[in-house]
């Protein structure tokens, strides 16, 4: 099964998330509505309404950031490890 690593910013929302889970599924989409089942809105912290990852989250399945943003389609395969990640933007003018 996938492992889900998450940053530490989000146990100030989600104080039960537990880092290195193992989740069920087979594309981001399906691990991300997994997540949600288990820690009820998570999904909609990493979702927008459209489904689509919102700005301030990144999706890293292996080392590599996902390249569906949109659906989430990327596959997911049973031993891989997820990373879920804030966005940083910014910097200096």
């Amino acid at each position: 099964m996938p492992v889900v690593r998450f940053t530490k910013h989000l146990r100030r929302y989600f104080p039960d998330l537990e880092d290195g889970a193992e989740i069920e599924g087979a594309t981001v989409a399906e691990v991300v509505s997994a997540l949600d089942a288990r820690w009820p809105g998570l999904g909609h912290y990493v979702r927008d309404e459209r489904g689509a990852l919102r700005k301030h989250v990144n999706v890293f399945i292996g080392g590599e950031m996902v390249t569906d943003r949109r659906a989430l389609s990327d596959a997911v395969k049973p031993h891989d490890e997820i990373h879920v990640l804030q966005a940083l933007s910014g910097g200096v003018k």
